[in-house]
C-alpha cells in the first residue's frame, strides 16, 4: 500500500516538481523508503542523514551569503539554525529547497542533489518560509485542498489528510472562512498545515513565530514538538528568537557571515561559554558603567545593551561584590544585580561579537538588496 501510494503521489506530481515521465518510470521504492515507512523496526535510521551540505557557497555579485558551509543533519532531528540578520540563514534554507542553486559545493536533502535532482528533493519537503503566500480570497480548506492535487494526492487522501491536520494543527471551523479574516497566528497555523498536506520527511521553517504574540508563539512550538514526536518529521528551524532555539532544537548551528562558528546541543554550548552571568540594570546611558567595569578583578568581557550592561565573570558569585562597588565608586546608580548561568544569547555575543534582536525588521539578506 505504501509504496501505491507513493508512485501515485509521485506520477501526478512529476509536473509540478519538473519531472518528466522517464523519470516517472525509472522511479522505485528504496531502502530509505521501506526504513521511513518503518521506523519502530529500523532503529539505525535516526543514524541517517536527512541533510548535508559540503563547502556549500552561494554568492551574489561577487559577494558570499553562504560561504563553505558543512552541515550533517539527522533524521528525526530539530536543527535551530541561529544567526543575526544578514547571516545566510534564509539564503541557506532557499538553497536547500531547490528556490536558489548555489555557486559552488555539494547539498543534498532526502538523500538528493539539490543542484542536479531538485523535482525529487520538492516531493519529499515542506517548506513554510517568513512570509506565508496565502491568497486571502480562499477558505483555509480550499487551499489545503489544492496544495493536496498540486502533489497528486487522490480525493480519499486529501480528505484523509485534511482531518489529521485539523486536529495536529489545531485551525478547527476557522478552515471554512476566508484567510482574509485569520489572525496572523492563525495564518501561520495554515501555512504550517499547507507545508504538510503530502506527509513531507523534512520540514523547513523560516522564521515560524517572527510577529506572532507570545501565546500563538507557544502553540507553534507545541505543534512543532508534536510533529517531530508523533510523525518522526526532520525539522530545519531558523528562528530569531533565541528562546526558541534553547527550548525546541536537539542542536543549534549558528551562523556568522555566512559561515557555520558553532554548532552543538543548546546544553553544550552554553557548558562551553564557561562563565558566569552579572547583569546591572542601571538608570542613564549604560556605557558609562564601561569605564568603571574595565578593571575589576575577575571580570572578562563588558557589554552595554539597553538599559542593561552584561558582565562575563570567572567566578560571578565573588565578583558581584566587587562590580557593585565599582558602579557605586562611578556614581552609577543601578536598579538591580542579576547573576545567572550563560544562555543562547551569552554564546551568540561571544562568538558573533553582537545580540541577535528580535524586534528587528525581518532578515534583509544579500540577495534582497542586489534583486
Amino acid at each position: 500500500m505504501t509504496q501505491l501510494k507513493r508512485r501515485d503521489r509521485q506520477e501526478i506530481g512529476h509536473q509540478m516538481a519538473g519531472l518528466g515521465a522517464e523519470a516517472t518510470a525509472m522511479t522505485t521504492l528504496t531502502l530509505d523508503d521501506v526504513v521511513i515507512g518503518n521506523e519502530a523496526h529500523h532503529p539505525r535510521r535516526r543514524r541517517m542523514s536527512a541533510i548535508t551540505t559540503e563547502r556549500l557557497v552561494r554568492t551574489f555579485d561577487g559577494v558570499s551569503a553562504v560561504d563553505g558551509l558543512d552541515l550533517d543533519i539527522r533524521q528525526g532531528e530539530i536543527y535551530g539554525f541561529l544567526g543575526p540578520n544578514g547571516a545566510g540563514k534564509s539564503t541557506t534554507v532557499r538553497v536547500l529547497c531547490t528556490l536558489l542553486a548555489p555557486t559552488a559545493g555539494r547539498a543534498t536533502v532526502a538523500g538528493y542533489d539539490v543542484a542536479t535532482e531538485p523535482g525529487q528533493v520538492r516531493l519529499r519537503i515542506g517548506v513554510a518560509l517568513q512570509e506565508a503566500a496565502l491568497d486571502p480570497r480562499q477558505t483555509g480548506e480550499e487551499l489545503l485542498r489544492l496544495q493536496g492535487r498540486l502533489y497528486g494526492l487522490s480525493r480519499r487522501e486529501i480528505e484523509q489528510r485534511l482531518g489529521e491536520l485539523t486536529e495536529l494543527v489545531d485551525i478547527g471551523d476557522a478552515l471554512r472562512r476566508p484567510i482574509s479574516t485569520y489572525s496572523g497566528g492563525m495564518r501561520r497555523r495554515l501555512d504550517l498545515a499547507a507545508a504538510l498536506v503530502h506527509n513531507p520527511e523534512i520540514l523547513f521553517l523560516d522564521e515560524p513565530t517572527t510577529g506572532l504574540d507570545p501565546m500563538s508563539r507557544a502553540r507553534v512550538w507545541e505543534e512543532v514538538r508534536r510533529l517531530n514526536a508523533e510523525l518522526g518529521v526532520t525539522i530545519f528551524l531558523t528562528t530569531q528568537y533565541l528562546e526558541e532555539a534553547d527550548e525546541l532544537a536537539d542542536r543549534v548551528g549558528i551562523l556568522n557571515a555566512g559561515r557555520l562558528v558553532a554548532e552543538g546541543t543548546p546544553v553544550d554550548l552554553k557548558h562551553n561559554v564557561g562563565n558566569d552571568v552579572i547583569v546591572v540594570r542601571v538608570d542613564g546611558d549604560p556605557g558609562v558603567a564601561l569605564a568603571s567595569l574595565a578593571d575589576v578583578a575577575g571580570v572578562q568581557a563588558v557589554d552595554a545593551s539597553g538599559c542593561e550592561v552584561v558582565v562575563t565573570a570567572t567566578n560571578g558569585a565573588s565578583t558581584i561584590g566587587p562590580v557593585a562597588v565599582a558602579l557605586a565608586n562611578g556614581g552609577i546608580a543601578v536598579r538591580d544585580l542579576t547573576l545567572r548561568t550563560p544562555t543562547l544569547d551569552d554564546v551568540f555575543l561571544e562568538l558573533t561579537g553582537t545580540h541577535i534582536r528580535p524586534d528587528e525588521s525581518i532578515d534583509e539578506e544579500i540577495e534582497e538588496v542586489t534583486q
